[in-house]
């Protein structure tokens, strides 16, 4: 059964990277409408910032903008496609992979990053700042008719200064979070519905594992069956929570066992989770095929995140 959701608002074109605002609000982008959008307490849309290409993930960083991935942006389904409004690969007008920053006062948009080491980005997705003043970031890359990218970790300084390769090559890697004591970086891979841990040993430096783990990472769990992962969230408890698409839902992770539950959702584009509230006992999430933005008590408070409730 399906749980009991509040529906904040309707009609957003492919909401991603929901921020819980301290003031009741929620920050989000609409990958299909190219914007950084806010929706008021009420449920009143406004638009921050017309970001253009794909705007993918949102965060808030240590100068109070907000950070986004923008992947450049997709090529969608035709109206009446009987999957829904969701994107299927790389946009005839594809304007590059980019992180870019937003004054939420004025709208004002700077671009940090458009490659690393003479490498482009192709995809950015998802993002995480670790408080030390850099944040990671997963490239999940672009699809075409016939081929993808190789997707990759980086890590990042929030002024502009610094990008560093961290994990190369991972499969559609989507979601990011960190661990409570902020030791691991948790990646979830889209296509393979596998979660990662990665050890670090300092900002934007990891503990290898050896053969066979692919680029150095700990398989925490991988799901069979018409599952894949989108973007997550840590939970007080250290749990992490995987927006789930196909087999729509939310899998709730034990990292310490790979142990897992799932918390059904009515539509099968469910993209994103992020807390907030009293006590960050809220969830918000995104259903972006159907473009909204719902809310539900749970069971556990969320993790704070850096600059912004932590």
């Amino acid at each position: 059964m399906a749980p009991a959701l509040t529906e904040i608002a309707s009609g957003l074109m492919f909401p991603e990277g929901p921020v819980a605002m301290p003031d009741g609000s929620v920050l989000l982008v609409e990958i299909g409408r190219g914007t950084l959008t806010r929706i008021g307490p009420d449920g009143a849309v406004s638009y921050v910032a017309e970001l253009g290409g794909g705007p993918n993930g949102a965060q808030i960083g240590p100068d109070g903008r907000a950070y986004i991935c923008n992947n450049g942006g997709f090529r969608w389904t035709q109206p009446g496609d009987a999957s829904g409004y969701r994107p299927i690969g790389q946009a005839e007008d594809y304007s590059g992979g980019r992180i870019e920053a937003v004054d939420l006062a004025t709208g004002k948009v700077e671009t940090l990053y458009r490659d690393c080491d003479g490498r482009r980005l192709n995809g950015p997705n998802d993002l995480v700042f670790d408080g030390l003043g850099g944040f990671y970031f997963t490239d999940l890359g672009k699809v075409r008719e016939r081929d993808q990218d190789r997707g990759a970790v980086y890590y990042a300084k929030a002024d502009g200064s610094l990008i560093r390769e961290v994990v190369f090559p991972i499969f559609t890697p989507n979601g990011c979070s960190l661990s409570p004591d902020g030791g691991t970086l948790y990646v979830a891979e889209t296509e393979t519905a596998r979660l990662w841990a990665f050890d670090l040993t300092g900002p934007g430096e990891i503990r290898k594992q050896p053969f066979p783990s692919p680029h150095g990472g700990r398989l925490v769990l991988g799901l069979g069956g018409y599952n894949r992962f989108d973007s997550i969230a840590t939970d007080a408890e250290g749990n992490v929570c995987v927006a789930t698409l196909v087999n729509g839902g939310v899998t709730i992770v034990n990292p310490a066992d790979g142990s897992y539950r799932q918390v059904p959702m009515p539509e099968r584009w469910v993209t994103n989770i992020c807390f907030g509230g009293p006590d960050l006992r809220t969830a918000y999430i995104t259903l972006s095929s159907t473009g909204r933005l719902v809310s539900m008590p749970w069971d556990t408070p969320g993790l704070g995140l850096h600059h912004l409730n932590r």
